[in-house]
């Protein structure tokens, strides 16, 4: 068992499964000799670079020579003493605090401390409240008979002389009602100053030891880094090893060890072990399948051991108790091929996604690991969200400026989730950049379309009126970008059931897909076409309306009238059906309620359009504020232009721009009202470009993922699956 233990823990490669109890005479192994002891000095270890805060990025891992445990000890009892001192400090630090604070009220008063206790005959109460209802409530009492008060700020000290019958403590009886919060007096006979002064000198010598005890730690931190973390990993090998048995199946002679590995490694896991025992052991590859979400095998590929192949297709029910590319590892034992000791789950799971995508994974996992049965959407997240992100703000600047702070986190970080979202930050960055080329914009400007574009760039934004069409034009493109999206999430969760058959993918998904296709192909048809609003077949049209001229004038009506309300039909009824066999009779209800989201969702992309519009209008605004801008009327309705190089003012005394009528000014602008104007001209539009820049993350970031978590991931990801963590990982933060 050692050395089967041993050898596959160098090779990294399984991931070991729980045996579960099911054999006759076979029980789960105990931890090998030492184990208990591993453990302890592991936890030594890890407590000791707690307290050093040491991470295994900040030494090499250097090397453990013979009697490596007394270093140890050294350590432990050097760090432990210097730990110890430095918590009686702190302890101290806090008492010191706390006498400064409360002798605090006193220098308020001007009056010495030792003046305030130590009287036979007087009573004496110091604390904080209302000095009117403090003497009205004493000179009412019948317990005192005469007092003098003295006050400083809110502090209130009483000076009463009890009368013959009364109680010990007289002035506190008097106060009870009175909202008045009492002070303890400092056992001292020094002035407050004089009290808080000593106070002060205390706190910064124990503050200079603090000092020397984190420099001493530190050293040791330099001086012991490395070891500590090679016997970190050691012990963890060891600890790794020596509890190992707990998972095999055993008797007095044999073990039984299951786990899951890519089936490509397989090879490699025989050879390696029958180098290191021999005979002793037997190595058996079970099965290869595909596996459901319940972690049940419904397709499997039974291994032919003689060499000859062959497959053969069971169902799920019949591989209830097989596993999928599991490796036995025993010493002679009688168990029969192709059976199973351990607990029935799902596969581990090891996402194998190209570079660019990698980074996409952490996007994937705030919600929860793909399953082992589940398509993986990395790709897709990769190619939709940061479109998605600069669609929606589209500006060479901002793309500019998210790209370099991404480029930051990639490069001066080793986190992998730091590196991750500057990954995913240089992505979004660089189609903001793109799509910033084609509004022709850059921070909010215009400049960048008359440079680039002789006519102008190729798409407006449509915040003003000559480009109105635009703004319509951005809602069908959010339209057609919710019908791709969703209808791609509807393929894939028809992949992903396709396990349960052709039928349930189809009632579960097609039938959906079918119903929204054909709702949105009727809405795009001259069908009914006079109740329809007429931006749906002018903007992609010709002509004046059109904002991109593609000749796309609406579906003909017999295509909405006998293709698309067909299909709309067969949809509706195919997935009522559905919801029918889940829920009986009450399925007919569900599903028709239920029926109205392929129009909802659909709609919910149109945030799209709505994030464009409303950062182009702060841009616009920022923008508008500093420079000012004037109005120019044109055949296709009103421009407007920022006073860049000529103040708005000007340009409407000057009649025309390019051949156009000027005919109002906006707004004059800060930088054209002087000197002074102009400098809070500059404050205003450096905030106010941060701004729009911080909200365009929390904007369109925000309402991107959630287009991909809330609609996309709903057709047909699950998540939960489990991460591969072969037997052998030392560290939490190695590479997957």
């Amino acid at each position: 068992m050692p050395t089967v233990i041993e050898t596959v823990h160098e090779l990294s490669l399984v991931h070991l499964s729980d045996y579960d109890g099911s054999w006759e005479a076979f029980d789960n192994g105990d931890p090998m000799a030492g184990a208990d002891d591993a453990s302890e000095k592991l936890i030594t270890v890890r407590a000791l670079e707690s307290t050093l805060d040491l991470s295994a990025d900040e030494a090499e891992p250097g090397t453990l020579e013979e009697g490596w445990e007394a270093r140890l000890e050294e350590i432990r009892t050097r760090i432990n003493e210097l730990d110890d001192r430095r918590a009686e400090i702190n302890d101290e630090l806090r008492r010191v605090d706390d006498r400064i604070d409360r002798v605090a009220p006193f220098a308020e008063l001007g009056v010495d401390i030792d003046l305030l206790s130590g009287y036979e005959s007087v009573d004496v109460l110091v604390g904080e409240g209302s000095l009117e209802d403090v003497e009205a409530a004493v000179s009412a009492s019948d317990d005192v008979r005469a007092f003098e008060t003295f006050t400083g700020g809110n502090v209130v000290a009483i000076v009463a002389a009890p009368a013959e019958s009364a109680d010990e403590s007289p002035i506190d009886d008097a106060l009870v009602g009175v909202e008045f919060t009492r002070y303890e007096v400092p056992d001292t006979d020094q002035s407050p100053d004089d009290y808080v002064a000593d106070l002060e000198r205390r706190k910064r010598d124990l503050e200079s030891q603090l000092d020397d005890i984190d420099a001493d730690l530190e050293e040791i931190k330099r001086e012991e880094a490395g070891f500590l973390l090679r016997a970190e990993e050691e012990l963890t090998i060891e600890v790794q090893q020596a509890e190992a048995p707990l998972q095999f199946a055993t008797t007095d002679h044999a073990f039984v060890a299951e786990g899951w590995l890519p089936t490509e490694e397989y090879d490699r896991l025989v050879a390696t072990l029958n180098d290191a025992v021999g005979d002793s052991v037997e190595v058996e590859e079970l099965v290869r399948a595909d596996y459901n979400d319940e972690g049940y095998p419904t397709r499997t590929e039974d291994v032919d051991h003689g060499g000859s192949g062959g497959a053969e297709e069971t169902t799920e029910e019949e591989e209830r108790d097989v596993g999928t590319q599991e490796a036995i590892a025993d010493g002679g034992t009688t168990a029969a091929s192709g059976d199973v000791v351990t607990m029935v789950d799902e596969p581990p799971v090891i996402q194998d996604n190209t570079g660019p995508a990698k980074p996409f994974e952490f996007l994937l996992r705030l919600i929860d690991r793909p399953k082992y049965s589940e398509l993986d959407p990395t790709v897709v997240l990769l190619l939709t969200f940061p479109a998605f992100y600069g669609f929606m703000l589209g500006d060479l600047g901002y793309g500019m400026l998210y790209t370099a702070a991404g480029f930051f986190l990639y490069s001066r970080f080793d986190e992998d989730i730091i590196r991750s979202l500057g990954a995913i930050g240089m992505w979004a960055g660089g189609f903001t950049m793109l799509f910033g080329v084609l509004y022709g914009e850059i921070f909010g400007l215009h400049v960048l379309g008359e440079l680039l574009f002789s006519h102008g760039p190729p798409l407006r934004k449509g915040i003003q009126p000559a480009f109105s069409q635009f703004s319509q034009t951005w809602l069908l493109v959010s339209v057609f970008i919710g019908l791709a999206h969703l209808t791609l999430g509807y393929v894939f969760g028809f992949v992903n059931d396709l396990d349960h058959g052709v039928g349930d993918a189809y009632f579960e998904n097609g039938s959906w897909a079918l119903l929204m296709i054909g709702l949105w192909t009727w809405i795009f048809s001259r069908h009914l076409g006079a109740a329809k609003p007429n931006f749906l077949f002018e903007v992609f049209g010709s002509g004046s309306e059109a904002a991109l001229e593609l000749g796309f004038t609406g579906f003909p009506a017999e295509i909405g009238q006998f293709v698309a309300l067909p299909l709309m039909l067969i949809g509706f009824v195919t997935m009522v059906y559905g919801e029918v066999r889940h829920y009986g009779a009450l399925g007919i209800i569900i599903g028709g309620l239920e029926s109205f989201n392929v129009f909802g969702d659909v709609l919910s992309y149109l945030r799209i359009a709505a994030v464009i519009l409303a950062k182009a209008g702060m841009a616009f605004v920022v923008n508008m504020l500093f420079f000012g801008v004037y109005v120019v009327e044109t055949d296709h309705g009103a421009e407007w232009h920022f006073g860049t190089s000529h103040a708005p003012q000007h340009m409407l005394e000057q009649g025309t721009y390019h051949g156009h009528e000027v005919t109002e000014v906006m707004f004059g602008g800060l930088l054209h009202g002087g000197i002074l104007m102009a400098l809070i001209g500059v404050v205003v539009l450096v905030i106010g470009h941060v701004v729009v820049l911080l909200l365009g993350i929390t904007s369109a970031g925000l309402q991107g993922i959630r287009l991909e978590y809330v609609e996309f991931f709903n057709r047909f990801y699950e998540g939960g699956g489990r991460k591969f963590e072969p037997f052998g990982r030392v560290r939490s933060d190695d590479e997957e």
